[in-house]
């Protein structure tokens, strides 16, 4: 059984040290950044605009995450949930934490009308694409993903006139 429940400021150093688990899975373990500072800001700040939900056992114990932020399409003209991170601790994988993640966060679109739940999936990652098929998900074909950043932002953004800028 899994209870999901919104994160709490308590929940701050679970949630980093899943991330950095999460990051070893994906084969990245040097690649966080993150402290506890940056993500309390980020989550429990004033205005906060990143949201995170909890999946404990029925002993209250925490067994894995979600962490989202609202998209927006310009075809549908309405907000989305973009999912940046789902984790389920190993030893807890197979308990229906994920599932129960997932189902919150698309009864939270519902709720709000919003017109998707996305998120990306590393192509090697074969248990977490056929969990998410089996979920009814499907992947966008004919899409592929982009990301500026460390040096090449840097450089990119540095060379903007500030008149482009606002």
């Amino acid at each position: 059984m899994s209870v999901i429940r919104p994160a709490t400021p308590q929940d701050v150093p679970v949630i980093l040290q899943m991330i950095h688990e999460l990051a070893i899975y994906e084969k990245e373990p040097d690649a966080v950044q993150n402290t506890p500072e940056l993500l309390a800001g980020v989550l429990f700040g004033e205005n906060p605009r990143v949201f995170a939900a909890m999946a404990e056992n029925a002993g209250g114990e925490v067994q894995g995450f979600a962490l989202w932020f609202l998209n927006y399409s310009t075809w549908e003209g309405v907000h989305g949930i973009y999912l940046e991170d789902l984790y389920v601790s190993p030893d807890a994988r197979g308990e229906g934490h994920g599932k129960a993640l997932l189902k919150h966060l698309a009864a939270t679109a519902v709720e709000n009308g919003y017109a998707r739940v996305e998120w990306s999936v590393l192509d090697w990652n074969e248990p977490s694409i056929n969990f998410y098929r089996s979920l009814g998900a499907r992947p966008m074909d004919g899409w592929s993903t982009f990301r500026l950043t460390g040096a090449a932002l840097e450089s990119f953004g540095t060379n903007t006139p500030a008149a482009a800028r606002a």
